[in-house]
């Protein structure tokens, strides 16, 4: 029988981390190290306390039945707390805060609910998949705008993008601290932003999951920080880099009510919501961690930030220090650069014993580029670089170009 797919489906290319990661299997077969700087997965756990609460709970029978999609009374509560006192923002957490199961699956929700064919969404390039692909997957189209050069010249290029399409763009998707880039913003930039979307009616989505994840006294502001702000967006937090819960797929929509219960809508169709337990251990966190811990998990990256870069520079890489997120966005090395970001991955994956993500994955815009994420300790992320030395010393870019392109 002839399995026919749907048109959404087949609009979708090949992931091109399958590559890397079935080469990393199976050289994880053949007994051999690997060093995985490639996904963001952090590698700490969550904080004591939350894994104690939740542990307790989950002895609860009453608990362990369907949640519901919205998420607990109790956590919408906490997170319009929590903004209050870290933003001094205000949230009815009735009407302007829903749980997701994660930032990427609240935004791919969203998407089907404020997108059909003919809407289009301006994203800058190169981004984290799921922003270009939610919004493809929804039946709308995608408008790239290059965050090259961006301190001078983003806004404007933006605004001019916008100004020469027709129809004109229903969403902006924003992500800063962004990823794979981890380029950053002040409070100003979003003033720019929100008079703009309220003067063109534009919706605007902010996908702020590296919230807390900053460097050397830099903090990222809140696109809810902003007067007006709620008139026209929403912004994505996460507990997963802030409170290290990647695996426990929790999140929140926040902002404008009536696109908040856009989503509300939607995910009452879709899922019964996250287990009752996890989100008793997420009201533990912003309740009782909500300083502690993430000053705790950036001040890890921000050692194995200063051990990466600083390898990297010693080894003749240009390298640059980023002010936030859990990653390094670096251009590859000049003498290699002809290879491309997917060619050379696959070279260091396999002569050096060292993952890391091709910027072409996040869009043509990234090509030239690597994402290296902090997640190994830094006596790993010091082994990485002596053999990242090791295998570009005695590789020619000729060598690597006729073993890879086969």
């Amino acid at each position: 029988m002839e399995i026919k797919f749907s048109e959404r489906l087949l609009r979708l290319p090949p992931y091109i981390f399958a590559q890397l990661n079935a080469m990393k299997l199976e050289l994880r077969r053949q007994g051999k190290d690997v060093i995985d700087l490639g996904m963001g997965n952090p590698d700490k756990s969550a904080p004591s306390e939350v894994i104690d609460k939740t542990r307790e709970v989950m002895n609860d029978p009453k608990i362990h039945g369907y949640s519901t999609s919205k998420g607990i009374t109790q956590l919408l509560r906490e997170v319009s707390k929590f903004y209050k006192k870290k933003y001094d923002v205000k949230l009815d957490p009735d009407n302007e805060i829903v749980a997701t199961i994660g930032s990427k699956e609240g935004i791919s929700h969203l998407s089907l609910a404020l997108l059909g064919p003919g809407d289009s969404t301006l994203v800058p390039s190169p981004s984290f998949p799921i922003h270009i692909w939610s919004v493809i997957i929804a039946g709308g189209n995608v408008i790239t705008v290059s965050l090259d050069n961006f301190q001078e010249n983003f806004i404007d290029r933006l605004f001019h993008t916008y100004e020469i399409l027709w129809p004109k763009p229903k969403l902006l998707l924003l992500n800063f601290p962004h990823n794979p880039t981890t380029q950053t913003v002040d409070i100003d930039f979003y003033k720019e932003i929100v008079k703009f979307a309220i003067k063109h009616e534009i919706i605007l989505i902010n996908d702020f999951a590296y919230s807390d994840i900053t460097f050397d006294g830099y903090r990222a502001p809140s696109l809810m920080e902003v007067k007006d702000a709620k008139k026209v967006g929403v912004e994505f937090m996460s507990m997963s880099k802030s409170f290290s819960m990647a695996g426990w797929r929790i999140g929140f929509c926040l902002g404008n009510y009536r696109i908040v219960k856009a989503l509300e809508k939607i995910k009452g169709y879709y899922d019964y919501g996250i287990f009752t337990a996890l989100q008793v251990g997420a009201i533990m966190a912003l309740r009782h961690q909500w300083e502690s811990a993430p000053k705790y998990y950036a001040s890890i990256y921000q050692s194995r930030r200063d051990v990466l870069v600083d390898g990297l520079n010693k080894i003749g890489w240009n390298v640059e220090k980023p002010k936030a997120t859990m990653f390094v966005w670096t251009p590859i090395p000049d003498k290699f650069k002809s290879l491309g970001s997917l060619m050379f991955s696959r070279f260091l994956l396999k002569k050096a014993g060292v993952c890391v993500s091709p910027g072409i994955s996040f869009g043509d815009e990234g090509e030239g580029y690597l994402r290296i994420s902090l997640v190994e300790n830094e006596k790993r992320i010091q082994q990485a670089i002596r053999e990242i030395k090791k295998a570009t010393n005695e590789f020619t870019p000729e060598d690597i170009q006729k073993e890879f392109s086969k």
